[in-house]
């Protein structure tokens, strides 16, 4: 049994609130449950690595939590995020804290193959 998880947002768009909560939501419950779990930013999804993005969006109109709140409870359950390199040239590189790592698409490709690690792509 595969004891990694590794979440890939590349199709995601950060202007359809509704698509933003199962990644993370799911990405918690699963370091919750000890699992290591990766979370890696890319194409459009990669805005939500820049700061001020993330903040200012909610999963559904009304809530008072930001998907910001999502990313800030998933990194303190212990899930680590990624942003790839081209998705700086696309959105800069003024990041949120949470972001831990700069990857290529090499990396996601070695991981994404491994054995030890499931993948789900959003």
């Amino acid at each position: 049994m595969a004891d990694k998880l590794l979440i890939v947002m590349v199709n995601t768009d950060p202007r359809n609130g509704s698509e933003l909560g199962a990644p993370f939501f799911q990405a918690t419950v699963a370091a919750a449950m000890e699992y290591e779990v990766e979370v890696v930013l890319t194409g459009r999804a990669g805005e939500l690595a820049k700061k001020g993005v993330a903040e200012n969006l909610y999963v559904q109109e009304g809530s008072s939590k930001s998907v910001y709140d999502f990313i800030k409870d998933a990194a303190e359950a212990g899930v680590t995020f990624k942003v790839c390199t081209p998705t700086l040239d696309l959105w800069g590189d003024d990041l949120i804290p949470e972001i831990e790592e700069t990857v290529g698409g090499a990396y996601v490709i070695s991981e994404a193959m491994d054995d030890d690690t499931v993948t789900f792509t959003y």
